[in-house]
């Protein structure tokens, strides 16, 4: 039998930050940390949304412990005024759940001229990931969270020379490359920390096929047949928001999870949550270094995670 939120142990006194836990995965994650006694962070774009999230989850749970803080993950700047405020007031962060995203998109840039899918999903939380990590080197047995997606299997050649698809752009396939980025990201994030014997472990999460706002914002976004189908036929054949949460939760909270491991539905695309396995194509070495190779080049960071170790010792 697969994991459920009646495995969770106590969060009380932990600090937590969602990104995207206005809606969908992110909203369910936040509900279920708040419920299990956390200090939950809202980090959002849409502040109404967020308003009406956070009203829900009172709803719920009316003890709740909760704050909304504006984030856009299409920006650096609007990253970097989110972490400086989050450093200002809090002296350790314990889950960073990098759960927000968008899917299968038409060709856009962020703000930083990076291709809207990889630039959201992987590189803004990659950036945040940066900025925050002393924070989460405070914490006793910090965790990060990274939401990924079956969609890693369909991200092409992964051609990290072309990680923007310029002149290439395939809305699936680029929203594959983010999403198998989210995966690699955690992997190799756990594997430096690991190396510098780092308090923190890494994990990535796969939802299955949730029944979320991403399809519905996806198809109307693009008008794709591709997208429409999905916001047709997840409903009645993937699970509810949130199970898709499950195996994000017990990443951010099984005491028994081993760092750097996959959690996804027991049956692919629906069900309680497993750890599940990673395949050599989709972990090899040299795609998880050419990933955080290109990754610091884009932002114009150095992220020596060994580095970082040792100045908070």
């Amino acid at each position: 039998m697969g994991w459920t939120t009646a495995d969770m142990p106590d969060q009380s006194g932990k600090t937590v930050i969602v990104t995207g836990g206005n809606g969908g995965l992110g909203l369910e994650t936040a509900r279920e940390m708040a419920r299990s006694g956390a200090h939950v962070i809202v980090a959002a774009r849409n502040l109404d949304k967020a308003a009406a999230a956070e009203a829900d989850i009172k709803g719920a749970v009316p003890e709740a412990s909760l704050e909304v803080r504006e984030l856009d993950l299409a920006s650096k700047a609007s990253i970097k005024k989110f972490a400086d405020s989050i450093i200002e007031d809090f002296d350790k962060i314990d889950i960073l759940y990098n759960n927000a995203g968008v899917m299968a998109l038409p060709e856009r840039q962020t703000a930083d001229g990076f291709e809207m899918q990889f630039g959201t999903n992987h590189l803004g939380h990659f950036y945040l990931t940066y900025l925050l990590l002393p924070l989460l080197l405070d914490a006793d047995g910090a965790r990060v969270v990274n939401t990924t997606s079956t969609a890693r299997f369909a991200a092409g050649k992964y051609d990290l020379a072309n990680a923007h698809s310029r002149d290439n752009y395939d809305a699936w396939e680029a929203y594959g490359i983010s999403k198998r980025a989210n995966l690699h990201f955690a992997i190799e994030l756990n594997r430096r920390l690991e190396a510098s014997s780092a308090d923190v472990t890494a994990y990535s999460a796969d939802p299955g096929f949730s029944d979320t706002d991403l399809q519905k914002t996806s198809a109307q976004e693009s008008g794709e047949s591709r997208q429409k189908f999905f916001e047709k036929w997840t409903p009645r054949f993937g699970q509810s928001a949130a199970r898709g949460a499950l195996p994000q939760l017990q990443a951010g909270t099984d005491p028994t999870a081993e760092g750097g491991s996959l959690f996804r539905p027991q049956w692919i695309i629906r069900g309680d949550s497993v750890k599940g396995g990673v395949g050599a194509r989709l972990r090899k070495p040299e795609d998880l270094e050419a990933l955080w190779e290109v990754s610091e080049e884009d932002l114009g960071i150095d992220f020596d995670v060994a580095a970082m170790v040792a100045a908070g010792r």
